[in-house]
């Protein structure tokens, strides 16, 4: 039995590790003074136990964004 959480993106794609992703929706990132930006790019990410957020690196710093936000690119 395939135990792998499916891991879509807000249209419902399936997302996979690896895959890059655009963000929809300017985000403050907490903890850092950084805002990204919609429309900003985000390739390799990575998934997590959670099938709602995903892991990634944005400017050398790996933080872990909410799918809700992202659309497959």
């Amino acid at each position: 039995m395939d135990t792998t959480p499916e891991v879509k993106d807000v249209n419902g794609n399936l997302l996979v590790d690896g895959d890059s992703v655009v963000l929809i929706k300017d985000l403050k990132v907490k903890g850092m003074t950084i805002t990204l930006k919609k429309g900003t790019t985000i390739k390799k990410i990575r998934l997590t136990d959670d099938n709602e957020e995903v892991d990634c690196k944005v400017n050398g710093a790996s933080i872990v964004l909410k799918t809700c936000f992202l659309k497959k690119a």
